[in-house]
């Protein structure tokens, strides 16, 4: 069968006044199929006649009026779905390998008689105009921190004209993330967009119901900056569409760094964010023109950031703790009473009482969690041994693996004054040095030797090496062993 492009070659020949005989061999076809081409004046694709007739029965011809009743009443209906219920209704009728014939008899109905689909129209994007963000979670590429996997998200950030991007990362979709993420955004950039769009962020918009449609923070956020709040509709991530698609764009961008890198694994969360900001800036590099456009019509940043953080007053507890965010967290006991200031950021919370910052925590993620610090409370539990066994948050009053191991030792041999002679401990721990009591439990654990505040307390008062790695010692190898291998290998294929 001839081509479309032999036949007008042919024409072109003919044209040029050459035989049928040499136009046909140089359009490499036949004397005959030439003729015919010549005759019909046709090309072989405007004389083709398309294929509607059937090759085979229809086997759904008969039951097709109750599957498409089916279709009319609800359009969603899959073909597996309606093929499993024919099957089920005449059973042996219908084999497994005519699924594929229903599926594209529904994909046509569909097609011609089912309810319209959705249009997307594409926008005209403008300099300066619009900016888009929101979180995603970075899962998928597979980073490690010093071996351990790192559940984290991404705030991601991009221009929708020039596809300038920015991020930073977090682990949860709060307002503390959002506007720490969006100012960093801004301040490299150094300028505002006229609008910022983002998806229904329960830290930014309100939920349904609600009088406002934006959080009061956001609103503040967004009125320090100077720009217009506009957010996607329920259900409608098309409508955040640039930054969707960044998404994918930059994980594939991360994924091909870390695979030409020849390691995922990071010594830091600082290294890593390191790595992310060198991947965003060779993304950057080739927008350099849009971008300059950009720039030239961004309104001017204000004279400060905007606080990234929620302030508190809560009341310290009995127990010397405060709860923020339906979280525990210990403070100091000289609190008790008193009311303080908690500055909560999205990655730690300062303690404030009489305008000076006395504290910075780490923020506990989640809900319902706990970090209580021994040395906010142990003065006041070595005088209250008793309150130890059973007190709330024992499993955080264990600094390191070697000193529940030494609970654990006195528990069996001296149950009887065991938390006690353990407080004992903690509180020379606070006293002296952490490392130091960590290290002579080591010695002590490792020589098998008992386990008291006496002998702990001895060998940091004489200052006795603890904290040293286990020597090991590695032979040298004598390679001469391998050549006696192969000497008695040859002999043996000598003997063979």
């Amino acid at each position: 069968m001839v081509s479309d492009k032999q036949v007008r070659r042919l024409f072109k020949l003919l044209g040029m006044g050459k035989t049928l005989r040499v136009a046909a061999a140089r359009a490499d076809m036949d004397e005959k199929t030439a003729r015919r081409s010549r005759k019909l004046a046709k090309l072989p694709s405007e004389v083709k006649v398309s294929h509607t007739w059937r090759t085979r029965p229809d086997p759904f011809a008969e039951v097709w009026e109750e599957v498409k009743s089916k279709l009319e009443i609800n359009p969603g209906l899959e073909a597996k779905t309606l093929f499993e219920y024919l099957q089920r209704k005449y059973p042996g009728r219908f084999a497994d390998g005519q699924l594929r014939t229903l599926q594209r008899r529904v994909k046509q109905w569909r097609a011609l008689y089912g309810p319209p689909k959705e249009v997307y129209f594409s926008q005209v994007h403008k300099p300066g105009r619009l900016c888009e963000s929101d979180f995603t979670h970075m899962g998928s590429v597979g980073v490690t921190i010093q071996g351990q996997p790192f559940d984290h998200l991404l705030y991601h950030f991009v221009l929708t004209y020039s596809n300038w991007e920015a991020g930073s990362v977090c682990y949860s979709e709060s307002f503390e993330s959002l506007s720490e993420g969006l100012q960093n955004a801004l301040w490299k950039l150094g300028g505002v967009p006229r609008a910022h769009k983002t998806d229904k962020l329960s830290a930014a918009v309100q939920k349904l119901g609600q009088a406002e449609e934006f959080t009061a923070r956001y609103k503040g956020l967004m009125n320090h900056y100077g720009m217009e709040a506009q957010k996607a509709n329920t259900a409608k991530p098309q409508e955040n569409g640039d930054i969707e698609q960044r998404h994918y764009r930059f994980k594939e961008a991360i994924d091909q760094a870390l695979m030409l890198r020849g390691s995922r694994d990071f010594s830091s969360r600082a290294s890593y964010e390191r790595f992310l900001d060198k991947v965003f800036d060779q993304l950057n590099g080739g927008r350099q023109d849009r971008l300059a456009e950009e720039l030239k019509v961004l309104r001017p940043l204000p004279g400060r950031r905007l606080e990234s953080f929620k302030r508190l007053k809560v009341r310290v507890s009995r127990g010397s703790t405060i709860r923020v965010y339906n979280n525990t967290y210990s403070v100091d006991s000289r609190l008790i009473g008193e009311k303080v200031e908690v500055r909560v950021y999205a990655e730690h919370i300062e303690l404030w009482y009489g305008q000076k910052r006395i504290e910075i925590i780490p923020r506990l993620r989640g809900d319902g969690k706990h970090r209580i610090q021994y040395r906010h409370i142990i003065d006041w539990l070595v005088r209250k041994p008793g309150a130890f066994d059973n007190y709330r948050y024992r499993e955080d009053l264990f600094p390191t693996h070697r000193f529940r191991m030494a609970w654990d030792w006195l528990k069996r041999h001296c149950s009887g004054r065991a938390s006690k002679e353990y407080l004992k401990i903690l509180h020379l721990a606070a006293r002296e040095s952490e490392a130091e009591v960590d290290g002579a439990l080591r010695v002590l654990i490792d020589e098998g030797q008992g386990i008291s505040f006496e002998a702990v307390e001895a060998m940091i008062s004489a200052h006795a090496p603890t904290s040293s790695p286990t020597d090991i010692t590695v032979e040298e190898v004598d390679l001469s062993v391998y050549d006696l291998l192969l000497n008695i290998e040859e002999a043996t294929h000598a003997t063979c």
